[in-house]
């Protein structure tokens, strides 16, 4: 697992705190394959710290695990280099009806924290563990071209999340997580533009520039303009 995602795994394989411990354990192993956490082709963390992660029991989380297999997500493979593996091929998620979500809630609650985040990340002193962190996830999603929609999706989340977790704060990269699994809800809804992703890629790069630069002002702003481009194409769309 490289060191953007053992970083942002984190965030989504917290300890399970509800006392329906199967089905949120079921809901954080999607969480983190939908967000590219854990990419197609990739391992999940082995089975004994993943339960310790997720303060589970190893029976809850075989059984989650064979609930996520059955659907299609992961798959077990044996010998020495074996465990549990996202599939190479993801299946379809369900598109959302866009009448049952609240999407300016949604909005509202992506631009507060994400903005957030980026102001707090640019205002701190960064180690250059976390500077190397933010360029590889940069790097990543750069990388990334029109015909790989839903690799580009994964990479993307991975950036902000990256962005999320070198402001130190695990809460605030948790409530990061959480909110862009419902925006990743309805982007899954709209078609991925060329244009969209060009305009993206630039202003990745805009904020992660602020970031390092340390100019708390400047990410927030070009956060706040990248966040109201995606929040424009949702209102066209949906």
């Amino acid at each position: 697992m490289s060191t953007t995602v053992r970083s942002a795994s984190a965030a989504v394989f917290r300890p399970v705190r509800t006392r329906n411990a199967f089905e949120e354990t079921v809901e954080r192993l999607l969480q983190a394959i939908r967000l590219g956490v854990v990419g197609p082709g990739e391992r999940l963390p082995a089975e004994r710290e993943l339960a310790a992660r997720l303060c589970v029991s190893r029976v809850t989380l075989r059984e989650a695990i064979r609930a996520v297999a059955d659907a299609g997500y992961v798959e077990s493979r044996r010998g020495r280099y074996g465990g549990t593996f996202v599939v190479g091929t993801l299946p379809d998620a369900p598109v959302p009806d866009p009448s049952d979500v609240d999407m300016e809630d949604v909005l509202t609650m992506r631009r507060v924290l994400e903005t957030g985040a980026a102001e707090t990340a640019a205002a701190r002193a960064l180690t250059p563990a976390e500077r190397r962190h933010l360029m590889a996830a940069l790097t990543d999603v750069d990388a990334v071209g029109i015909g790989s929609a839903d690799e580009y999706r994964r990479r993307d989340s991975r950036l902000h999340l990256a962005i999320a977790e070198v402001t130190a704060a695990p809460s605030l990269m948790t409530a990061v997580a959480d909110v862009r699994s419902r925006v990743n809800e309805l982007l899954d809804a709209i078609p991925l533009l060329a244009t969209n992703i060009e305009h993206s890629n630039v202003q990745h790069r805009t904020i992660v520039s602020a970031i390092l630069s340390g100019d708390p002002a400047g990410a927030r702003g070009a956060m706040a303009e990248h966040l109201e481009g995606t929040a424009a194409l949702l209102r066209a769309f949906l």
